[in-house]
């Protein structure tokens, strides 16, 4: 996928954190990618990707230290306004492609 456009997983990742909320690190990201596509995916292809994310200005990180319950600290993610308008230009885009195709089964073979 070209530098400004969005692959598969990106894609995927940010709407995965768009459904979860603002606590989401990769742990449960990977979980949702699964049980949304049916898919495996390991923790650390979604942690690439994220870390690309935030290169691109699309996600940011956030270090959380654990509150009174313990734990480690967490690296959290979320979807920046920017990255909120690329997956709508990436939906409206996927919108008009589809737009008047009506597939019949032989088509899908």
């Amino acid at each position: 996928m070209g530098r400004d456009g969005l692959g598969d997983l990106e894609h995927q990742a940010m709407l995965a954190l768009l459904g979860l909320d603002e606590n989401s690190y990769t742990a449960p990201i990977v979980e949702e990618l699964e049980r949304r596509t049916g898919r495996r995916t390991t923790v650390a292809s979604v942690y690439v990707v994220l870390r690309r994310l935030e290169e691109k200005g699309l996600v940011r990180s956030e270090l959380r230290t654990p509150g009174e319950d313990g734990g480690r600290d967490r690296r959290c993610f979320s979807v920046t306004p920017a990255g909120l308008e690329k997956l709508r230009q990436a939906r409206d885009a996927y919108h008009a492609l589809w737009n008047g195709l009506d597939l019949t089964p032989e088509q899908g073979r």
